[in-house]
């Protein structure tokens, strides 16, 4: 099974407002830089988005370990919020639905074909990917016209 490496990162001005993400795969020594913006949105919307879009070009099943700066994406799969919230038919544990629903369940089905792993990784800081995803979200954004 290929063993393919992720990292993504979201963006947002203003929250909710244009919003951008980018992400890069690495698979067998080649690397591929994939990014999208929209208009209107969070940056938990481009968080998911970016882990979406990138298990989205997958076209085999793989060994995958997703890199994030995003506790809210990360936690979701680590510590089973997203097991709860289907068990509780994608209700929070106050009982609140599930925001971003639609985007939660695309990615838990993809994560089904495949092996992933999340990995939790600092924002901001020394990492050359996450500083590069940054990059890519942000200049998403700045080409929303």
């Amino acid at each position: 099974m290929k063993e393919v490496t992720i990292y993504t990162d979201g963006a947002c001005s203003g929250n909710p407002g244009p919003g951008g993400w980018g992400a890069i795969l690495m698979c067998e020594g080649k690397q591929k830089e994939i990014s999208g913006a929209s208009k209107q949105t969070t940056n938990n919307i481009m968080e998911i988005t970016a882990v979406l879009e990138a298990l989205r070009l997958l076209k085999v099943e793989c060994n995958v370990q997703v890199y994030s700066d995003s506790a809210y994406v990360v936690n979701a799969f680590n510590q089973g919020w997203i097991e709860n919230w289907i068990k509780n038919h994608w209700r929070t544990a106050n009982k609140e639905p599930v925001k971003n629903q639609d985007l939660w369940e695309e990615l838990y089905n993809l994560t089904k074909k495949h092996n992933v792993e999340f990995i939790k990784v600092k924002g901001h800081s020394d990492n050359e990917y996450n500083n590069r995803c940054d990059y890519l979200a942000t200049s998403a954004i700045k080409n929303i016209e």
